[in-house]
């Protein structure tokens, strides 16, 4: 018989919220919800306990990051080296070379990514055997208020408040913009693990004050075909810069990590 996951969940916000609760519920067979990471006291209203980081990992052997990509970078390394597994939401932490190979390297725990607000990741993947792909573009589509950032001008920030129409924010690859972006552009590092390559994702991120969804368009083509896919999701009324589909993404990855059968892998 396989063993229950224990499960901590750090950042209880829009994404760890909903899973969490999910788990608690039990929604996941196979995972239970052990305690929760927070720098905010969450009080009695939690569904399990809450816990310090060091105290979560004495505790669990599955972590879910669902706080950022800071997350990532601080403990990353520290979950996988005792043996804890580590399942990540902000993929975008991985436009760090040399934290992306650290992860991947460290042990002995493993460490897992969810593909988020984005699908055909997994095409994607199931392509680069086939050999590199010519040419791979990401267009993401958001409100102006979700993409605003600390580094912008003046100048571009009121291009975006003030606009009739689509407003180009940012064309780069998917190494450079989900820096820039760290809570609303994770799809792109997510498109570029599995393609395999950060500098071949060419990225676009567009603020539309008519985007009442959030918009992603991925398209790829090569020697051996071509692929478009597109989707378009409410974003969570709490949280406008995630889509409400992301912590049932997680949940899904939950649910492969603790063994559930007969499902789509």
């Amino acid at each position: 018989m396989r063993a229950v996951r224990k499960v901590g969940v750090v950042g209880w916000g829009a994404i760890g919220r909903v899973a969490g609760d999910a788990l608690a519920a039990g929604g996941i067979p196979g995972a239970e919800l052990v305690c929760i990471v927070d720098n905010r006291p969450l009080g009695e209203t939690a569904p399990a306990p809450q816990m310090s980081f060091e105290q979560a990992l004495d505790s669990c052997d599955l972590i879910v990051e669902a706080a950022g990509q800071g997350v990532v970078r601080q403990w990353g390394e520290r979950v996988l080296s005792t043996g804890t597994d580590l399942l990540v939401a902000s993929t975008g932490a991985l436009t760090d070379d040399e934290l992306a190979k650290r992860l991947l390297s460290a042990g002995p725990g493993r460490v897992y990514f969810t593909g988020g607000a984005v699908g055909g990741l997994d095409l994607l993947q199931a392509v680069r055997g086939l050999g590199p792909l010519d040419s791979v573009t990401l267009t993401t589509t958001k409100l102006p208020s979700t993409l605003e950032q600390p580094w912008m001008d003046q100048e571009l920030l009121e291009r975006m408040r003030s606009a009739a129409g689509p407003v180009i924010v940012m064309s780069g690859t998917a190494r450079d913009v989900p820096v820039k972006f760290p809570r609303s552009t994770n799809v792109a590092a997510s498109v570029a693990l599995a393609v395999g390559d950060l500098d071949a994702v060419r990225v676009q991120v567009v603020a539309d004050p008519g985007a009442l969804r959030t918009r992603h368009v991925i398209e790829a083509s090569g020697a051996h075909g071509a692929y478009r896919f597109e989707v378009a999701h409410a974003p969570d009324a709490a949280n406008p810069a995630t889509s409400r589909v992301v912590p049932y993404a997680v949940l899904r990855s939950l649910a492969a990590l603790a063994g559930r059968t007969g499902q789509i892998l």
